[in-house]
């Protein structure tokens, strides 16, 4: 009988530990490695001075803070008490976090002290809800700050049996973590997943990159997301292999590490391998132990897939498609692929993933039809957080999930995606949704009506162009107005580009016209950037 794998993170984590007790398994940027044993001590010490702090199965613990070691050990600590994790894009402000430790009702922050120059528990204060009962510093603390090390000594001494406990009731089905993800109507919602479907979709991801023991894997992408949480830290822990933190994607700190540490695995989004090869270009650097990377979340250019296995010399380049409403991963190249599938395409649905387009009367359509992109799989999620009315608008009676991405299937079965429905675009590798930077704009005094649209951009992908009816006589001025915006939202989804309109576009029943603007904005960019 064919051996079943294990369905939670604890139970993965500690079958590493059997496995590869005394190997590296994280490295931070100091050099300071953390072996499996010894991160399965803190695993156990963390997780006691969590249920010390009063946290039990089932509630909900965030993490607002960039890739550290401290980050994935708090993280295993939540997994095994059967607590969900919350993660928190590093970018966001303190009214965004605010909104989203509301919402989940998590009990515990963990988050940064001093980061890019912001103090993340001074940031928090303002708008802390009265559901989190405590916040604790992962590193760079300050004044009165509960740091990491005083956090790891509540933990009573006779904890490890209660840790136990709770791990004993973990399995597939317990909630593993609730990842927020903004939406049409301007607010972030919460997607709910389960350990089993995710340690079953990392492992298929694991299979296609061929991941080994032997791997060494620089995590740069961020941990809020699934591109470095799921498929990052996780899968290298999975596997036995020496997993590097990177908190903040500097091309010659990276090289540096490669270079170093003999790195193998470096996946990241186009930008990072744009900066990689600038970096290449300005002296000979030895980057030869790279053998396998994925990249995606934004339109890839064959010279770019090209440039990245000649120049770099990755032996397997591959793209993919997925979501958060996904647990991260829907299709995926194969490393056999050529060229062309690898650029024009986003591969086929991983193994037991159902994938196909569909119109606006809900009929399936066959390949080389143009239709709506609908999964159904283990892969989708348990729902949205507390609503349940977006739930069933997401996913169909007959269980097919809407991603609002616009698409075809070949005869081959690989998918190709052409449009979204939805006005998201990405601003290097992260996404962002209109209806939400308008929300946050509309609050600014000088602001009568907005309409935001991502315009292509040679870096970052696309980048947004915020157009502005000011409110009265009121003057904009965009500096200042630029300088505002960064105050109250993640850098990313600040626009990239202003423009003062008496009126805005739209339809005899008075909706924007999107179409409209974003051809508008194609045009103006093109100008300025001549």
């Amino acid at each position: 009988m064919k051996a079943q794998h294990p369905q939670s993170t604890p139970a993965v984590f500690a079958s590493a530990v059997r496995g590869f007790g005394h190997r590296p398994a994280l490295v931070d940027e100091n050099g300071q490695v953390t072996t499996y044993q010894e991160l399965d001590a803190i695993r156990y010490r963390a997780a006691g001075a969590l249920l010390a702090l009063g946290v039990q199965p089932g509630d909900r613990v965030a993490i607002w803070a960039p890739n550290s070691v401290q980050w994935v050990m708090a993280a295993l600590a939540i997994h095994s008490l059967g607590a969900a994790l919350v993660p928190i894009n590093t970018r966001m402000r303190g009214q965004e976090a605010g909104y989203i430790l509301e919402k989940s009702g998590a009990r515990v922050l963990f988050c940064a002290g001093r980061f890019l120059s912001e103090h993340y528990p001074s940031l928090i204060e303002a708008h802390r809800p009265e559901s989190l009962q405590q916040v604790v510093v992962l590193h760079d603390a300050e004044g009165e700050d509960l740091d990491w090390d005083a956090f790891l000594g509540h933990a009573p001494e006779d904890s490890e049996a209660r840790v136990d406990a709770c791990i004993a009731q973990v399995d597939g089905e317990t909630v593993m973590d609730i990842m927020f993800t903004s939406g049409t109507t301007g607010l972030p919602k919460g997607v709910v997943t389960a350990h089993g479907q995710n340690l079953r979709v990392i492992r298929e991801w694991s299979r296609t990159m061929a991941l080994s023991s032997n791997d060494r894997y620089l995590v740069v992408n961020p941990f809020f997301h699934a591109f470095g949480y799921k498929v990052g830290w996780l899968a290298g822990l999975m596997h036995g292999m020496a997993v590097y933190p990177q908190a903040v994607f500097d091309a010659d700190a990276v090289i540096d590490r490669i270079e170093k540490d003999r790195i193998t695995v470096l996946p990241g989004p186009p930008t990072l391998f744009v900066s990689l090869l600038d970096a290449l270009q300005q002296g000979k650097r030895d980057l030869s132990s790279l053998r396998a990377t994925i990249t995606g979340a934004a339109a890839v250019a064959p010279s770019l897939i090209e440039r990245i296995r000649n120049e770099i010399g990755f032996e397997i380049v591959l793209t993919g498609y997925g979501l958060t409403e996904t647990c991260g991963i829907v299709t995926l190249c194969a490393p056999d692929d050529d060229a062309e599938t690898i650029v024009s395409t986003c591969g086929r649905p991983i193994r037991d993933i159902d994938v196909r387009c569909m119109d606006e009367e809900g009929h399936l359509l066959g390949p080389e039809e143009t239709g709506e992109i609908v999964v159904r799989g283990y892969n989708v999620m348990q729902g949205y957080l507390d609503d349940r009315m977006a739930t069933l608008r997401a996913i169909d009676a007959a269980g097919w999930f809407h991603t609002g991405d616009v698409g075809s299937l070949d005869e081959r079965g690989y998918l190709r995606i052409t449009d979204r429905l939805k006005d998201m675009y990405i601003c290097g590798g992260f996404n962002c949704y209109p209806a939400e930077i308008e929300r946050l704009i509309a609050a600014h005094p000088a602001v009568g009506q907005v309409a935001v649209v991502g315009v292509p951009d040679a870096r970052m992908g696309e980048v947004g162009m915020a157009f502005i009816v000011p409110r009265g006589d009121a003057t904009l001025d965009e500096v200042a107005f630029k300088n505002w915006c960064r105050e109250q939202m993640a850098n990313y989804k600040v626009p990239r580009f202003i423009a003062i309109r008496d009126h805005l576009p739209t339809n005899a029943s008075g909706k924007v016209l999107k179409y409209a603007l974003r051809d508008e904005a194609a045009k103006t960019t093109q100008q300025e950037t001549a």
